[in-house]
């Protein structure tokens, strides 16, 4: 295995973890992967020092491929995670980071620009204490204000980049699995990796139907946020998450019969998320060791009598009352009502 580092991993976990093919890059990652999204404060205080530890744990435990960007705590997330990549060898892990979403505020939200491309990956690069990134995927494309600024800026200046040594792979995300087809379509043979994420959960399966598409076009399919950005954890979501009331209700409804149960939800989630096969890997945001262990055993372990008997309940009885499964287009028309302000 290619990023096998003798006397760092735990050889116990790197021998159960399976390593699967990275669309036709020549990569094999870990078929789980560490999201940091929540190293930064989009989900809530962060004790730095256990952030640390559960980015060393994971790597130790044969994780591979990291995933970060910019938006997330503008830079809080990289500066974090440059940190934690100190104490690890360059060649136990794949890094991938973003470029095109940056700031909270609307009015510097986005920037798909040339330059600003630039800019970022330079700035990622420094942050994160690396010589060169393995993947960096344009964000949320959605929100530019056209396709065409994708396809005429950002993905030219990402390809020159990687002709500059700075880079590897290009990568895409998205929320609206459509937009994604859509620019793929559009840019045919350009992209390396596709990421999307809360489409493969206990309330939502649409990446399903996609995943054909995605292997006509020989890209390394990224599933992440299994867990619908903390929707299905017993601790419930941030404020800001976008999803429609009924949709949080129905999932405090399983997170209440979790707890009642002493089973805790964010597994269950964990355990339907990798059952599903075409992925190339499957993406965690784990900002503690106890969420590191919690995710990789639901992996290499499976769940136990009492937790199956508790999902089978909320597959069967609950999660059939949600009439949204989604929410597409909600923060995209946010953004723009508050542009035209």
């Amino acid at each position: 295995m290619d990023t096998y580092v003798e006397n760092f991993h735990d050889l116990k976990d790197l021998e159960r973890m399976e390593y699967v093919p990275f669309g036709r890059t020549g990569l094999r990652v870990s078929k789980v992967s560490l999201g940091t999204g929540t190293l930064s404060p989009l989900y809530g205080a962060l004790d730095e020092a256990s952030a640390l530890e559960a980015v060393n744990g994971a790597i130790r435990r044969g994780i591979n491929y990291i995933d970060t960007a910019p938006f997330y705590g503008q830079g809080h997330s990289e500066k974090v995670l440059g940190k934690a990549l100190k104490t690890i060898p360059r060649r136990a892990y794949y890094l991938a980071t973003k470029v095109g979403r940056y700031e909270q505020k609307y009015e510097r939200m986005f920037d798909y620009t040339a330059a600003k491309t630039r800019e970022s990956v330079e700035r990622s690069l420094q942050l994160l204490g690396v010589d060169i990134l393995d993947v960096v995927q344009i964000h949320d494309v959605e929100f530019a204000p056209n396709l065409d600024i994708i396809v005429q800026e950002t993905l030219p200046t990402l390809e020159a980049l990687r002709h500059e040594g700075k880079l590897r792979f290009i990568g895409v995300s998205a929320y609206p699995l459509g937009v994604l087809k859509e620019i793929i379509t559009k840019a045919p043979g350009r992209f390396d990796s596709v990421l999307c994420y809360c489409r493969n959960t206990l309330f939502d399966d649409s990446v399903k139907e996609y995943l054909p598409f995605f292997a006509q076009h020989q890209l390394a399919v990224i599933c992440a946020s299994g867990h619908g950005m903390g929707l299905l954890t017993n601790a419930g979501p941030q404020p800001w998450h976008p999803a429609d009331d009924q949709l949080k209700s129905i999932c405090r409804e399983a997170a209440d019969y979790c707890q009642r149960h002493e089973v805790e939800l964010g597994k269950l989630a964990m355990y339907h998320f990798i059952q599903l096969s075409g992925p190339a890997t499957y993406l965690s945001g784990m900002q503690t060791p106890q969420l590191v262990d919690i995710n990789l055993d639901a992996y290499l372990n499976g769940l136990s009598e009492k937790e199956a008997e508790v999902l089978d309940h909320l597959k069967e009885s609950v999660f059939p009352k949600i009439l949204r499964k989604h929410w597409e287009g909600v923060e995209v028309e946010r953004y723009w009502a508050a542009m035209k302000v």
